[in-house]
């Protein structure tokens, strides 16, 4: 929520520097996320002052030149050649002197210097209103009023003001403060209890003429989603552009003025927190009716979109159909324009969950809707009417009609039992009764009565988030202050006994693993589209496991994920489309499937590499990641929890993958990798090829447990090595190769391993060749190459007759 210093010292009288006024909102639950100046014009007309012409003569060697005296007043007058044609002696105007900086364009400053014009000096500049960023004119100088004063400073004549833009992150239960009015109101509360002063809030005075009478007949059919609904007829209004103060109060905040009518309703929004509307009086033709809508009924809002409703919606509608949907969004041929001479005024309080049904399911979000939805205050809807009211006979002028308010059931003042000494425990700290009271007071909330253990309380209206004892405590907390809370001396803490390893630190560990080899972590949102299936054909994944949101906040966020796939997938993208294609990314996050009636969520985490393995550099070539570079990060990161041991490698039955294969465990599948179909890629826009290995982070954990260190003293005798170059078919595998070896003999035979693959035109069609060495080791005794020759020879004639092996 944006709220303007300047607008908000209306209310207040303070001399507090914006960052301390930030400081203190932040303290009393308003955070302020941003503190911004904002210039109503960029450089605040800085060194421009305002000028007399005193004489004009013609520049000696440039016919549309002119060379004038201009008084500034300073006791030297400026001599300033000038080539517009409406200057004049005896004007007033804008003087840029020299060394000012004047923004005609965005981004393209200029500097106003003392120079040589066709052999004349000139001394400063004499300005158009574009020029200053006043206006978009340039058809010549901007000559100002008789009454200006040379020498006057340009800032001042003009009533340029610099204003700091707050930007709060406003809490949902803090609809209180959803106004200029109620963030004032909290801090005159802070500032009246530290300070000890009696600051009081200048609330805008409401005179309103005598109340005339009109046609216009007011049915509330639904009183459950709307207790209260006022409105007013005025007619004879002028619509025209809004005075330059209200302009300038709507822009500071982000607004872009519309017409005066309009830009009442929404001043008068942000400064109470109640939403307003108006609408021409000729399209209410004589009644305004407040009803659910009905099946099929459409209407076109003000972004120029038909909607549908829904019979659960509610509208605000004459003889004809809806003008309105209530709350959240204006109808477009409902809505002052022009021509209009007349309006109907709302003013209303509607059921919160009304509104929030409503603006979810037609997935907008509105000024209004904003508060409506948390809950604006019933009893302040006849002040905010009012303001209003006086505001357009004020600007528009006009003539009031009759003022309608349909509040039948009265929404009185919560009153809560409050204990001191209850209170005083949930705080950890003592504040003193005095103290208490006073707090409460400078936050309107009232005393009904008094004793020793219990306070009755009366809490406004507009603090719909104070029902309770402990919410009372929360407000005595936050003007009292957090940063007063001390800390205790000692920390009690009950110490557990865990078997497992702690997840955290294996979390900690696999992460800074990542990290130590270049690879980022990212965290994606756990909400996608179900439209992904519409794309992405699958058999793995079923839509109707999706796991839906009830309320999503729109299309794109209307379920959880089953995949961290696409998550990465999209920063991928991301990343490509501002020129990173080099990319080594990483997530631990949950995925979310429904299984008929149950629902069930997963850790996982993802691992992303596409592209170079590293920066291109003068030293060597760059090199592409690959298929091979991932799975030495998968078992890099089964190494360094210690579950590496022989794991099982199986077919992939993910078929988001193009190829690859799942590792297993203890018979249980801990991670898949390979390649990301190239259809799915297609989807994201992603040229290079993507390898992915998702793991299955619990079962990860579980098999920690079975982590046990081994030790055993180092071998006494050498290694022996022997290789073998084996012409093989295509099909084989070389783990094939291992089971093979390790099937003849697994008491000597250590390892074997892959050094040399090649596959070319040299070999036969079909063919590959494998350069595999095999290490032998005995812990007590020295090898002799009878014994290894004898194990070579049975290994051999195993390859020949299973796989088919040539010894090359």
């Amino acid at each position: 929520m944006k709220i303007s210093l300047n607008w908000l010292k209306e209310y207040i009288q303070t001399d507090l520097s914006p960052k301390r006024m930030a400081e203190i909102l932040t303290d009393t639950g308003l955070e302020v996320e941003s503190l911004e100046l904002i210039e109503t014009v960029k450089g605040g007309l800085q060194g421009v002052v305002i000028g007399e012409i005193l004489g004009i003569v013609k520049h000696p060697d440039a016919d549309r030149l002119q060379v004038t005296t201009v008084n500034i007043g300073e006791e030297n007058t400026l001599q300033i050649v000038c080539g517009a044609t409406n200057i004049a002696v005896g004007q007033k105007v804008p003087v840029a002197t020299v060394g000012t900086t004047l923004y005609p364009k965005e981004n393209e400053p200029f500097k106003i210097k003392k120079s040589k014009i066709r052999g004349v000096e000139s001394s400063g500049m004499i300005c158009a209103e574009d020029e200053l960023g006043l206006g978009t004119s340039h058809d010549g100088i901007m000559v100002l009023e008789e009454s200006a004063v040379p020498g006057q400073v340009a800032k001042d004549y003009f009533k340029i003001e610099d204003d700091y833009l707050i930007e709060i992150g406003l809490t949902p239960n803090r609809a209180d403060a959803m106004g200029h009015i109620g963030v004032a109101r909290d801090l005159k509360a802070y500032l009246n209890y530290h300070n000890n002063l009696e600051i009081e809030l200048d609330y805008p005075s409401i005179d309103l003429p005598a109340t005339g009478s009109d046609h216009v007949h007011l049915e509330v059919e639904d009183e459950e989603n709307c207790p209260r609904y006022s409105g007013a007829v005025i007619t004879d209004v002028k619509v025209a552009p809004s005075p330059d103060w209200l302009q300038n109060r709507l822009r500071s905040i982000g607004l872009n003025p519309v017409n005066n009518i309009v830009d009442i309703t929404n001043y008068v929004m942000h400064e109470t927190g109640n939403p307003l509307h108006a609408f021409d009086l000729n399209d209410v033709d004589d009644k305004v009716i407040v009803r659910k809508a009905k099946k099929g009924e459409k209407i076109v809002t003000l972004d120029e979109i038909e909607r549908e409703l829904d019979p659960e919606d509610l509208v605000i509608c004459n003889e004809k159909g809806p003008m309105c949907i209530a709350g959240v969004f204006g109808g477009l041929h409902a809505g002052v324009k022009e021509t209009t001479a007349g309006i109907f005024l709302e003013a209303a309080y509607f059921n919160p969950v009304s509104v929030r049904k409503t603006a979810k399911r037609l997935g907008v979000s509105t000024d209004s809707s904003f508060r409506f939805e948390r809950g604006v205050d019933p009893n302040n809807v006849a002040f905010a009417r009012d303001r209003a009211i006086c505001m357009i006979l004020d600007i528009a002028g006009g003539t009031l009609g009759k003022i309608h308010d349909h509040y039948p059931d009265l929404i009185s003042d919560k009153e809560v039992l409050f204990d001191p000494k209850m209170s005083r425990k949930l705080m950890g700290i003592d504040i003193s009764d005095k103290d208490m009271k006073r707090i409460l007071h400078e936050l309107d909330i009232e005393f009904v009565s008094a004793d020793e253990d219990a306070w009755e309380l009366k809490v406004p209206t507009y603090r719909v988030d104070v029902s309770r004892e402990a919410d009372v405590t929360e407000e005595v907390l936050r003007i009292y202050g957090y940063n007063n809370v001390p800390l205790p001396e000692k920390l009690n803490s009950s110490i557990t006994f865990r078997e497992n390893k702690e997840v955290e630190k294996i979390y900690n560990e696999v992460a800074d693993l990542l990290v130590s080899r270049g690879f980022y972590e990212i965290m994606n949102n756990s909400l996608t589209s179900s439209e992904i299936w519409d794309k992405i054909e699958t058999h793995s994944f079923n839509p109707e496991r999706d796991v839906k949101m009830l309320n999503p906040l729109s299309q794109e966020l209307d379920v959880m994920r089953q995949t961290l796939l696409f998550g990465g997938l999209k920063s991928i993208e991301y990343n490509q489309n501002r020129q990173h294609s080099d990319l080594k990314l990483f997530e631990f996050g949950k995925d979310y499937r429904k299984d008929n009636a149950f629902y069930s969520e997963r850790k996982k985490l993802g691992i992303w590499i596409t592209g170079n393995k590293t920066p291109e550099n003068w030293t060597e070539k760059p090199q592409k990641v690959d298929f091979f570079y991932l799975k030495g990060v998968v078992e890099a990161i089964l190494i360094k929890i210690g579950v590496f041991r022989k794991p099982v490698v199986t077919s992939i039955l993910n078929d988001l993958f193009e190829d690859g294969y799942s590792l297993n465990i203890a018979k249980r599948s801990v991670v898949d990798l390979g390649w990301v179909r190239k259809d799915i890629l297609k989807e994201f826009n992603i040229k290079n090829d993507v390898f992915y290995a998702c793991f299955d982070w619990k079962v990860v954990e579980d098999i920690c447990v079975m982590n046990r260190i081994k030790s055993k003293p180092l071998p006494k005798a050498p290694f022996v090595r022997r290789d073998f170059s084996l012409l093989l078919d295509r099909s084989v595998k070389f783990r094939d190769i291992q089971d093979i070896a390790t099937g003849v003999d697994k008491s000597i035979l250590r390892q074997v391993g892959l050094f040399d693959v090649y596959e070319g035109d040299k070999l036969p069609k079909g063919k590959k060749s494998y350069a595999v060495n095999f290490i032998f080791q005995d812990d007590e005794k020295t090898l002799k190459d009878k014994q290894v020759d004898a194990i070579m020879d049975k290994i051999r004639s195993e390859l020949e007759s299973e796989l088919r092996a040539e010894l090359r």
